[in-house]
């Protein structure tokens, strides 16, 4: 096996070394404390007749550049330039974090060089000597407040559900008089826009409820689920309910807040912590405080520009034409920079407040990218203020550590925002490995992406394969034969025998990364039987009980008990190893030399995975240990 620091070689000798005084393994990283000083050390070989070199710092935030001299070391045929950086020093003087990317200036006998990084070559994060600055990338470094994300969340395996759509249960609530049942909830199929519809509500409900949720919470134990992420369940017009009409109350075609409460307490005896789904970019039109269509007693902002709530929306041509989520016009969006939104959502005695004090032990806010940054500082603090224990994890798509959104830097990770974020990047690297059999791409992304991450952020990564917001991750893998037809025919599809084999392949292979990688397993309800759908609402049917696909119920089963047998896999160090050949093998290991080692195989070709000490694979019941083992065209494995 190859060890990481050949990864990180330049084929004449070159390498970079990275130590921390406070963050150990520090060539994983490139985030790191206010109060934390670094030592980059370059080795570089002698021929290059090295005379002098800098480290040339770029502050993002102002653009200052900032330069720091490199002591030289003569060795034997590769030489040694050492640079010591104070983090707190490269902020700004009323700063205490920031974003910064550097490369290394060479004073040399052929000429000046330029070592940074080649974004183009076999491996991401590859150093690499040029002539001219055109020819390199410049690494990247985060400096953050020491604010750490709460540990009693990682090592856990989360479970999302669409409320409406996973189980009725036995109690009976109150059909609201505009909402439209549909019955059959094995056949029936959720009602879909079609281009020019001006009547399509997604009114239409399937009966799911908080009270079906606490009666299948021993169903999602047996999966090893230890956090319970919610779709929203605010009081709403729509079946999703990202049209929030209430902050204050639970829908009470959901059950109301004695369902929420019940499920609270049912949850936390069962070890399970529960996250709620914060929707505060928007709200609906249809909601106590918009009011466009006079159902609430208060007078909202569409109503009078006397309403108190007038000043949280931003109106173009009062009444009628005011910004909306994405041009949608029953979500009114709203100004999170107004502080009597702040005041109520955050304040004392507000949203987050209140339900944090009720049990919520997490959030995950929704389009995170267009909350204002002061708006999602102030809801940390608010649920930290009622839960120091409290998590705050936000929808953002891309990597979050230097996303750019409308324009400005996001400081998500700089201290006081977020906790952490979804892993959308592994889930697409995920379906492009198993779909293409290409294992540079899963290599490439989890190196770079646990590289820009400060540790506590990617152990409590939401590592997901399928959402509310994607293809059905069975379709996915399935190939999805259907892609660019339009919804008639694929609410009415299903994948071929052949196709859902592949699929089901595939989708063991997908959940055993999900769980071997930093972050948080989650499963999106009925992705572990095996339930296909296309693009929303076609990925949101109801979960059809009692004709679950049993054999991938149990891998899920077995591979949650294996999530939460190995600590390794709660917090380990993660180190990717090869990618050759469709082979894709990487580590986790901790500080006390324990380790464990994963392999998925996509060639055509069996296999020998050469471990650095002998180990047994996880799926064996015999103890037989080895440092070779043979691994078959297909197959995947993890050796402790």
């Amino acid at each position: 096996m190859i060890p990481i620091r050949q990864i990180e070689n330049i084929p004449d000798g070159a390498c970079i070394r990275v130590n921390s005084r406070n963050t150990p393994h520090g060539e994983l990283f490139s985030c790191f404390d206010y109060h934390d000083t670094l030592t980059l050390s370059v080795d570089i070989s002698s021929r290059y007749l090295v005379q002098s070199a800098k480290m040339i710092i770029f502050r993002d935030d102002d653009g200052v550049c900032i330069i720091k001299n490199g002591l030289f070391t003569p060795g034997t045929g590769v030489d040694t330039l050492t640079f010591t950086v104070e983090c707190k020093s490269l902020c700004a003087d009323t700063e205490e974090d920031g974003l910064f990317y550097y490369y290394f200036a060479l004073d040399t006998m052929l000429g000046p060089l330029y070592l940074g990084l080649d974004e183009f070559g076999p491996d991401v994060l590859r150093p690499i000597l040029c002539q001219s600055l055109d020819g390199i990338a410049k690494f990247q470094l985060t400096v953050y407040r020491g604010v750490l994300a709460p540990k009693r969340f990682s090592g856990r395996i989360m479970y999302q559900i669409f409320v409406d759509r996973f189980h009725k249960g036995s109690r009976e609530v109150p059909l609201r008089s505009d909402a439209v049942m549909e019955e059959d909830w094995y056949e029936g199929i959720p009602p879909y826009y079609r281009p020019g519809d001006t009547e399509f509500q997604n009114n239409t409900f399937f009966g799911g409820t908080l009270w079906g949720v606490i009666e299948k919470l021993d169903y999602l134990k047996s999966l090893g689920v230890g956090i319970l992420y919610l779709n929203p369940i605010f009081t709403a017009f729509s079946n999703h309910k990202y049209d929030t009409g209430d902050y204050m109350s639970v829908d009470s075609m959901f059950g109301g807040d004695e369902a929420l409460e019940k499920l609270l307490l049912e949850c936390h005896k069962r070890d399970i912590l529960v996250m709620l789904d914060g929707v505060f970019n928007h709200t609906g039109d249809d909601s106590r405080y918009f009011n466009r269509y006079g159902k609430y007693k208060t007078v909202g902002a569409y109503q009078s520009k006397q309403s108190e709530y007038y000043p949280w929306y931003r109106f173009i041509d009062y009444p009628n034409d005011y910004h909306s989520w994405w041009g949608v016009k029953v979500l009114p969006a709203v100004d999170t920079t107004n502080e009597s939104f702040n005041r109520f959502i955050n304040g004392e005695n507000g949203v987050i407040d209140h339900y944090t004090r009720m049990g919520v032990d997490a959030w995950r806010l929704d389009v995170a990218d267009e909350l204002a940054e002061i708006f999602i500082k102030n809801l940390r603090k608010a649920a930290r203020r009622a839960d120091p224990d409290s998590m705050v994890l936000g929808e953002v798509w891309e990597d979050a550590s230097n996303k750019i959104s409308y324009g400005k830097r996001r400081h998500y990770f700089r201290g006081g925002e977020l906790d952490s974020v979804m892993n959308y990047p592994l889930k697409n690297a995920i379906i492009a490995y198993l779909t293409t059999g290409d294992a540079a791409t899963i290599f490439m992304t989890t190196r770079l992406l646990y590289y820009h991450y400060p540790k506590f952020v990617s152990d409590n990564l939401m590592n997901l394969l399928g959402t509310h917001d994607t293809t059905r991750i069975m379709t996915e893998l399935g190939g999805a034969p259907l892609r660019h037809e339009g919804k008639d025919i694929k609410s009415v599809s299903v994948l071929s025998p052949e196709e859902r084999k592949m699929a089901k392949h595939r989708l063991k292979i997908a959940y055993f990364l999900l769980c071997t990688m930093p972050g948080i397993p989650c499963i999106y309800y009925g992705d572990e039987i095996g339930m296909e759908g296309y693009e929303d609402p076609l990925n949101r049917r109801p979960y059809p009980w009692g004709k679950e696909d049993s054999e991938l119920l149990a891998f899920y089963r077995d591979m949650g008990k294996i999530r939460l047998s190995l600590p390794l896999l709660k917090d380990g160090y993660y180190m990717p190893v090869s990618h050759e050949k469709g082979v894709f093998v990487y580590k986790r290991f901790d500080d006390d030399g324990n380790e464990l080692t994963a392999a998925v195989n996509l060639g055509k070709e069996p296999v020998e995975i050469t471990l650095d000490k002998a180990g047994k694979s996880v799926f064996e019941i015999k103890d037989n240990k080895s440092q070779k083992f043979t691994l078959s065209a297909g197959a995947f494995d993890l050796w402790i």
